[in-house]
């Protein structure tokens, strides 16, 4: 073997036993091959704050400038959990050049003024969302995030924390099942960091891959990743008594090793999860409705008052829940209006893109002429 097959063996090996803990494998490998070849380094993005971002790299973690990777597009713009490549040790500064094609991605809407997408996190294989047991269930949101989640193409968790507060079995019981009718297929397990409840299975749900923690302030994101964890890694704020609701202690977006296995991206509490073309996503979570629509006399069927309409029917005899199908409406709603919104945008850039090619076609053939003469 010649030195430099001997010495790229090598590199290989060093980059798989430092970066595994994070989610490295053969096919991040394969796909930094190219990256590797102009001598850039592999590394994961842990963390991304002021234009800055903390990498994992086979030699430790890095600080590195993001100035390469902040394109117009926020859908582009690196972020926790992304696999980067940056230069090699010794830059100054030491920039992330480029990030590999994501295998997939979290994303909500940015704005509802606005028709841009926001990566909450990147590579990741399932996506938790904490609702705390402390208030009354909030079933149309939490449909909102696990639509999100599918679409994200990771696998949705919901965990119901605090679950202390509902001493009696029974009552627990219930509140789990009607998540799991909210959620079709989907994991849904009560927890609380206080007591040790269902902490065994979530952790053995999380201890492989690469898993975000998601739910709004107060929902025990921190305390439940400081119990998986195994140690205070994430600041925790008290729950104001009055509302409920807790401070936002988590300010970024962090990812962290677990002592078990897997990694685990803790999230800022989120008030508001707009859909961003989740129109897979919302399918699935109201899987049933879907199965009745495809019954339906007409292909087209609107739901409304057509006749021979088997969602209309379910929902007379009481099989699908009025609230349950005025949800579905909803989120249909706004997933078709941001779907519309996202085509507008990409058409007014292909014709901005085309206005600067034909200015600039006219500026080349005025000059052409002008050496003519």
């Amino acid at each position: 073997m010649s030195l430099h097959a001997s010495t790229e063996v090598s590199t290989r090996s060093t980059s798989f036993t430092a970066l595994a803990p994070y989610g490295w494998d053969a096919g991040w490998q394969d796909a930094f091959r190219p990256y590797a070849e102009r001598g850039l380094v592999p590394g994961r993005v842990i963390r991304v704050d002021r234009g800055q971002c903390d990498v994992v790299t086979p030699d430790g973690t890095v600080r590195a400038d993001t100035a390469f990777v902040v394109p117009r597009d926020p859908m582009k713009v690196i972020c926790t959990g992304d696999w980067a490549a940056l230069d090699p040790e010794g830059a100054s500064p030491r920039y992330v050049r480029e990030y590999l094609p994501r295998r997939t991605a979290f994303v909500r809407s940015g704005s509802s003024k606005r028709s841009d997408g926001q990566v909450l996190a990147a590579n990741i294989d399932r996506a938790v969302v904490a609702v705390s047991l402390a208030a009354e269930l909030d079933l149309a949101r939490i449909e909102r995030f696990t639509a999100l989640a599918w679409e994200s193409g990771a696998e949705p968790v919901v965990v119901l924390t605090k679950a202390d507060l509902v001493p009696d079995p029974a009552t627990l019981g219930h509140l789990v099942s009607d998540v799991e009718r909210t959620a079709p297929g989907v994991t849904v397990l009560a927890a609380s960091s206080a007591d040790g409840t269902g902490l065994e299975r979530l952790a053995a749900l999380v201890g492989s891959g690469t898993t975000v923690l998601l739910g709004q302030s107060g929902a025990g994101k921190s305390t439940l990743a400081n119990t998986l964890i195994g140690e205070e890694a994430m600041e925790v704020q008290a729950v104001r008594d009055m509302d409920g609701k807790g401070r936002h202690t988590t300010t970024t977006r962090n990812l962290l090793t677990l002592p078990g296995g897997g990694a685990l991206i803790d999230t800022p509490g989120l008030r508001g999860v707009g859909l961003w073309d989740a129109g897979t996503g919302v399918e699935r979570v109201f899987a049933e409705i879907e199965e009745y629509a495809r019954q339906c006399r007409f292909q087209d069927c609107a739901h409304e008052s057509e006749p021979g309409c088997a969602v209309l029917a379910a929902l007379e005899t009481g099989e699908l829940p009025v609230r349950r199908l005025e949800s579905y409406r909803k989120l249909q709603r706004e997933n078709q209006r941001i779907v519309a919104k996202t085509d507008a945008r990409l058409r007014q850039e292909i014709r901005r893109e085309w206005r600067i090619k034909g200015a600039e076609g006219r500026a080349a053939a005025e000059a052409k002429r002008g050496r003519i003469r």
